[in-house]
């Protein structure tokens, strides 16, 4: 007897292509290059993306629409700060010309990771005095609150 086709579980080993894709087009497509091989639960993927793996068989292709705010979190308007010039320059390069859009890696206070803002404005801390230039960062995840298309083919499962 043949053995059953293996299936998805929490902590399975994969292999497999996808694609993320959101309003502006695709961020991640391994689809015509390697596959991805990563642990299901290490954190590679949002929970949101994990929970539809589950259950596939090795070698199924789907499409999955996951609606705003549950792949990425909604929108967090308090995740917009802005960051004086004087701390900018302290952390990279002082001559760093920001540009709208542009995305900048911040250390962790431990300084054993990094985090991402985006560039939202470029100006004046807004504090009145005239005097200190500085950047407006967006720090949620550039898909927060936008739905998603999650496509996979699952390659292989361990």
């Amino acid at each position: 007897m043949p053995s059953p086709t293996p299936r998805i579980q929490p902590g399975s080993f994969l292999t497999l292509h996808y694609r993320l894709a959101g309003p502006g087009g695709d961020i991640i497509n391994t689809f015509n290059d390697k596959p991805a091989t990563l642990t299901l639960g290490s954190g590679e993927l949002s929970p949101a993306v994990e929970k539809r793996l589950i259950g596939l068989e090795e070698g199924a292709h789907c499409t999955f629409e996951i609606p705003p705010g549950e792949a990425f979190g909604d929108r967090n308007p308090d995740m917009q700060q802005w960051v004086a010039r004087k701390l900018l320059n302290q952390m990279g390069d002082p001559l760093e010309n920001y540009q709208v859009g542009e995305v900048v890696q911040f250390p962790t206070p431990d300084g054993m990771a990094s985090y991402a803002g985006s560039v939202v404005q470029v100006g004046k801390d807004g504090d009145g005095d005239g005097k200190a230039d500085a950047v407006l960062f967006d720090f949620n995840h550039p898909l927060a609150g936008h739905g998603v298309t999650f496509e996979v083919k699952v390659v292989g499962v361990l």
